[in-house]
C-alpha cells in the first residue's frame, strides 16, 4: 500500500455522506460535520472532526466536500479556518447548532417548534446559497445581510441561545475592541428589535398551505422547475424527448418544448448533460393557474429506421418516427395545493404508440383519459412550483435556477410585459395535411422539410429552434406517419429571425415520400411544395391562427427556385372556389408549377413579438416618421385599437408619443392629440382588465422615460 502523504491544499472539508467506521483506525462521519485533513492516500484521508480533536482516523475522500482555507501560524502550531466570508461562516455554524437542537425537538415530539426551526433553517440555507452565488449587486447584498442577521438573532432568541451583539452593519461586535457602554447599548437595541420581530412573527403565524396558495394566486407570474433525473425505456435507437405543459381540456400545448436528445445507450446524447437536465417553464399567469387541469407531458420521437423490426443493413436510417408519450397531472403542484419538495422523485409512466399510425397528439388525448401498463418504463423527475418571473426566481432560488438552467417560455405573452423584455418569436405548428397517392398503390410516407429562405431563395442558417435547450438548426424535418393519407402532426417549433430581416423572409415547405429501403429512398425527389411570407405588404406580421396553404406540384428543381413561386398567392381563401381557381390563372404565366387541387396542407402560427404588430393602425403610430402625413389620423385612431395590443407595446407606444411631442415642440398641432392618447393609455391601465400593467408603467417612468421637456 502507498504511504500516507501530508496534505498541503486539502486541509478542511464538510461531510456530505454518513460514514460508519469499520475498524478502530477509521473515523465515523455524519452529514454536515467539519473535518480537518492531515494526510491523504489512494482515495482516503486521515484527520479528525472539528468538534473532537482527540480522535483521529481514516475516512473516504469522496465523502467530503473540500473547502478553501486560511492558514495562520501561531508559534509551532497552525490554525486552519474556512475561507468563507464571515457572514457565511456564521450562517454555517448557526445551522449546525440549530440542526442538533432540531433533531432533539423531533425526539421529544415538540411538533410545532420542530416545524418552526425547520422553516428558519430552510430560509437560512436558501439565503446562504444566494450569498455564495456571488451574483448579488451591492444594495441587494446589504439587504440580504440584514435579513440573515435578523433571522439568526430571532432563531437564537426563541431557542434560548446566547444573543449575538452586532454593529449597525450587522457585523458581530468584538468585545475586546468595544466599550462597556457601547456593548450595553447594542445589546439593548438587539433585544428591542428581536422582541418586535417575535410579535410580528406571531401575527403572521404559520403561513400555512392556504397562505402559500394565496401567495401563488396573488403573484402575476409563475414558473415550474423540472429536473429530469432519468428516462428508462427500451428503444435501442436514439430518441428526442419533447417536454411541455399541456391543457387536456382544451387539448392545447401551452409552453415551448424542452428538448432532450437521448442516446441509444440509455443516457443523454451529450453525456455532460447527465444529472444536469433542468428546465424552468416560465411566464405562466393567473389565467393559466385557473385552468381546470395542467399536465406535464413528454412526446417521444424515435430517430432511426422506419420499422424497429427491420434488421437488414439496407434500410433507411435517420427517420423521425412516433414512439410514445408520458403524461402527469401537475394541477395541484402548480397551483400550490400540494406541497412539493424539490428532492421528491415522481415517476411519469410511458405509453407507447400502439397502432403504427397513432398520431402522438391523438395518443395524448387517449392517455389523459385512460392509462395502460407502462411496464416500469418512463421518466423520473423532481419538480417545484416557483413564484415570480425568471429574474425573480434566479434571485430567490439560486440553488435551483442558475445560468445553466434552460428557460422554456409560454406560447404567448406573460400577463405583464416589463419594459426591456424584448421578444421576437414566431411559433409555427405543422398542423395537418391531406395527400393523394397519385400513381402509387399505397399511401405515401410523407415527410415535411421546412426551410427559412430570403427573397433570393438563400437558406437563412440557424433560424429554427426545435425546443428550449437545443441548438438552432437550418431545417426542420417532420415526424413520418406510415402510409397515412391525412397526417396530423401538431408539431410546434420556433422561428427566430432578426427584426430587420423579417420583410425579406418566407418559409418553404417541401414534401417528400420516404421509403424504408435505402436504395429506393435515395431516388425519391420532392413531390410538392408550399410557402408563406412572414410579413404582409402593409408591414404587419402574419395573423395568428390557421393558414390553409396552397400546395404546388412540378419539377423538383423548379420547386426550389423562388422565381417560379414567390409571386404566386400562398394561401387559399374562402373565395377560391374549386380549391384555387384564381391560382390556376397565375399558373398559365408561371408555366412551371401547377396547383395541386388534390393535396392540402395546414399550418398555424402564433407571433410573440414586442416589436412586430398585427395591427395596421398601431404600426402607423409606432413608425410615424415613415408617413408623417398620416400622423394626425394615426393618433386619432389609437382609441380604436384593441387595448390588449396597445399594452403589449406599451414602452414603444409611450416612446413614440413623447418623441412626437418633443419633435413638434415648436407648434401645438399635435399637443392635444398626444395628450388625449396618453390619457387613453393611463385610462386603459386603470381599467381592471389591465391593472397589472401598473407596475410596467411605474418601471417605464423610473427607468425608461427620457422626454425631459415634455412637462412644458
Amino acid at each position: 500500500m502507498s504511504p500516507w502523504i501530508r496534505t498541503t491544499t486539502e486541509r478542511y472539508g464538510v461531510v456530505k455522506w454518513n460514514f460508519a467506521a469499520k475498524s478502530e483506525k477509521q473515523l465515523s462521519l455524519a452529514v454536515g460535520e467539519t473535518v480537518h485533513i492531515e494526510k491523504a492516500c489512494e482515495g482516503w484521508y486521515m484527520g479528525y472532526l472539528a468538534r473532537n480533536k482527540e480522535k483521529k482516523g481514516a475516512f473516504p475522500a469522496n465523502f467530503v466536500e473540500l473547502k478553501g482555507v486560511i492558514i495562520e501560524k501561531r508559534g509551532n502550531e497552525e490554525e486552519v479556518t474556512s475561507a468563507e466570508m464571515p457572514l457565511v461562516k456564521e450562517v454555517t455554524t448557526t445551522l449546525r447548532e440549530w440542526g442538533s437542537i432540531w433533531k432533539q425537538l423531533f425526539v421529544v415530539n415538540k411538533k410545532e417548534r420542530f416545524s418552526q426551526v425547520q422553516a428558519l433553517m430552510w430560509d437560512l440555507m436558501e439565503w446562504r446559497s444566494q450569498l455564495l452565488s456571488g451574483t448579488l449587486p451591492g444594495d441587494e447584498f446589504k439587504e440580504l445581510k440584514q435579513k440573515v442577521t435578523s433571522k439568526i438573532d430571532y432563531g437564537n432568541k426563541i431557542l434560548e441561545l446566547d444573543l449575538v451583539v452586532r454593529d449597525v452593519n450587522g457585523n458581530i461586535l468584538d468585545p475586546d475592541n468595544a466599550s462597556v457602554i457601547s456593548l450595553f447599548r447594542a445589546h439593548e437595541d438587539a433585544t428591542t428589535k428581536i422582541t418586535e420581530r417575535i410579535k410580528e412573527e406571531q401575527s403572521n403565524v404559520q403561513m400555512d398551505h392556504s397562505g402559500v396558495s394565496a401567495r401563488i394566486q396573488s403573484s402575476p407570474t409563475h414558473s415550474l422547475y423540472v429536473f429530469v433525473r432519468n428516462f428508462v425505456c427500451r428503444i435501442g435507437e436514439e430518441s428526442e424527448l419533447f417536454m411541455s405543459l399541456y391543457d387536456p381540456i382544451k387539448q392545447v400545448i401551452i409552453s415551448e418544448n424542452y428538448l432532450i436528445r437521448w442516446g441509444d445507450k440509455g443516457f443523454p446524447k451529450d453525456v455532460e448533460m447527465l444529472n444536469n437536465l433542468k428546465v424552468v417553464f416560465t411566464d405562466l399567469g393567473n389565467k393559466d393557474l385557473n385552468r381546470e387541469k395542467i399536465y406535464l407531458i413528454c412526446q417521444i420521437v424515435r430517430v432511426g429506421r422506419m420499422d424497429l423490426k427491420e434488421t437488414h443493413k439496407k434500410c433507411t436510417l435517420g427517420l423521425r418516427r412516433p414512439f410514445g408519450v408520458a403524461v402527469m397531472d401537475i394541477s395541484d403542484i402548480i397551483k400550490g395545493k400540494t406541497e412539493c419538495d424539490e428532492e421528491k422523485q415522481h415517476f411519469i409512466p410511458f405509453q407507447p404508440v400502439l397502432a403504427e399510425n397513432d398520431f402522438l397528439h391523438t395518443l395524448l388525448t387517449k392517455v389523459t383519459t385512460s392509462r395502460g401498463d407502462s411496464g416500469g418504463q418512463g421518466l423520473w423527475v423532481t419538480m417545484k412550483a416557483l413564484v415570480g418571473d425568471i429574474v425573480q426566481i434566479r434571485k430567490e432560488y439560486p440553488h435551483l435556477v442558475d445560468r445553466s438552467t434552460v428557460v422554456a417560455r409560454k406560447l404567448g405573452f406573460p400577463e405583464i410585459i416589463m419594459p426591456g423584455d424584448i421578444r421576437n418569436d414566431i411559433y409555427l405548428t405543422l398542423h395537418s395535411g391531406d395527400f393523394d397517392k397519385y400513381n402509387k398503390t399505397t399511401q405515401k410516407n410523407v415527410e415535411v422539410i421546412m426551410l427559412v429562405c430570403d427573397e433570393e431563395g438563400k437558406i437563412v442558417p440557424n433560424a429554427i429552434c426545435l425546443g428550449a435547450g437545443d441548438k438552432p438548426v437550418n431545417e426542420y424535418r417532420s415526424v413520418i406517419y406510415y402510409q397515412v393519407k391525412q397526417p396530423r402532426w401538431m408539431e410546434t417549433f420556433k422561428v427566430a429571425i432578426p427584426l430587420e430581416e423579417m420583410q425579406r423572409i418566407h418559409l418553404r415547405f417541401m414534401f417528400r415520400h420516404r421509403s424504408s429501403q435505402e436504395s429506393k429512398d435515395k431516388s425519391e425527389k420532392n413531390f410538392a411544395m408550399a410557402f408563406v411570407r412572414l410579413m404582409k405588404e402593409d408591414g404587419t406580421v402574419m395573423h395568428d391562427g390557421q393558414h390553409d396553404l396552397v400546395v404546388f406540384k412540378g419539377d423538383s428543381k423548379r420547386m426550389e427556385d423562388v422565381s417560379s413561386y414567390l409571386f404566386l398567392p400562398s394561401e387559399r381563401t374562402n373565395s377560391d372556389t374549386h380549391k384555387g381557381s384564381t391560382l390556376m390563372r397565375h399558373n398559365s404565366t408561371a408555366g412551371s408549377l401547377s396547383v395541386s387541387s388534390r393535396d392540402g396542407f395546414i399550418i398555424s402560427t402564433l407571433v410573440c413579438s414586442t416589436k412586430l404588430t398585427q395591427n395596421v393602425g398601431l404600426l402607423g403610430l409606432l413608425k410615424w416618421r415613415t408617413r408623417p402625413e398620416l400622423l394626425k389620423e394615426n393618433l386619432q385612431d389609437l382609441k380604436l385599437i384593441d387595448g390588449e395590443e396597445v399594452v403589449k407595446f406599451l414602452q414603444d407606444t409611450l416612446d413614440a408619443l413623447f418623441n412626437i411631442m418633443m419633435e413638434h415642440s415648436q407648434t401645438d398641432d399635435y399637443d392635444i392629440l398626444v395628450f388625449d392618447a396618453l390619457i387613453y393609455i393611463i385610462g386603459l391601465i386603470a381599467d381592471r382588465k389591465f391593472q397589472h400593467f401598473n407596475t410596467v408603467l411605474e418601471a417605464y417612468i423610473k427607468q425608461h422615460f427620457s422626454a425631459t421637456l415634455a412637462y412644458k
